[in-house]
């Protein structure tokens, strides 16, 4: 087993992985063979320019598309093995994986503390220990103040901050990111790298951070580099964001 394992789960682990849409000459192989290990507690980083398979990489690892061939494991959770390990796809999303935008996608009608309390309640969790779950995430990530607003009158900072919170609810092993700090100011993008690096520690949770922003780059410690549907990993400056 890799030395960035540890006992606290495997993290993201991926062998092997292919995925080909269509078939005969007119198949198209948008993955042909990614490896990747992320360690719990770590934020690595995916770049690679458009097409590459960063998308359909996300996807499969999000149980949203299905992979042509290859492993995955999410935690300690062997989730794929040239097929899946569950029938539950929609259970091991809630339950194994937190997801975060480039847009929060928070539910316009609900408030900032039933926005991030709603996953737990549907994993079966009590509706006040939800919410005491939701309070206790806002409040580590500074916007308790904002407990009872709607989305609409949160700042995009606030938005994004809500949506890491909504991410780790469920407490999951995995947390994808696409394009998180895309709309944000170099100091509010920096602010979001500080938090992921502090909730993957605080967690033991894996982080996947797709990106194209050239301000948070120097901010990872490890990076993989996807082209032509294969991964390249080369460690990264890990500056203090």
């Amino acid at each position: 087993m890799n030395s960035r394992t540890s006992s606290t789960g495997l993290g993201i682990r991926i062998e092997g992985l292919r995925k080909r849409y269509g078939e005969g000459d007119m198949a198209v192989e948008a993955l042909r063979e990614v490896n990747m290990i992320v360690a719990p507690g770590e934020v690595v980083g995916l770049v690679g320019p458009s097409g590459s398979g960063k998308s359909t990489l996300l996807k499969c690892l999000g149980a949203i598309i299905t992979p042509t061939a290859g492993k995955m494991w999410l935690g300690d959770q062997p989730i794929f093995d040239n097929g899946w390990k569950t029938n539950d796809l929609r259970a091991l999303r809630r339950d194994s994986i937190g997801f975060i935008f480039q847009a929060p996608y928070l539910i316009p009608f609900l408030d900032v503390t039933d926005n991030v309390a709603l996953l737990p309640m549907l994993a079966g969790l009590s509706n006040d220990k939800a919410r005491s779950r939701a309070l206790d995430l806002l409040t580590e990530l500074d916007v308790q103040h904002r407990a009872k607003a709607q989305p609409s009158k949160l700042s995009g900072g606030e938005q994004q901050r809500v949506s890491i919170a909504r991410a780790l609810a469920n407490q999951p092993p995995v947390i994808l990111a696409d394009e998180p700090t895309a709309p944000l100011d170099s100091e509010r993008a920096l602010g979001v790298m500080r938090i992921l690096n502090r909730m993957a520690v605080q967690y033991k949770t894996a982080i996947i951070v797709v990106t194209h922003d050239e301000k948070i780059i120097p901010t990872f410690k490890r990076i993989y580099h996807i082209r032509d549907g294969k991964t390249y990993e080369e460690a990264g400056e890990g500056r203090e964001p």
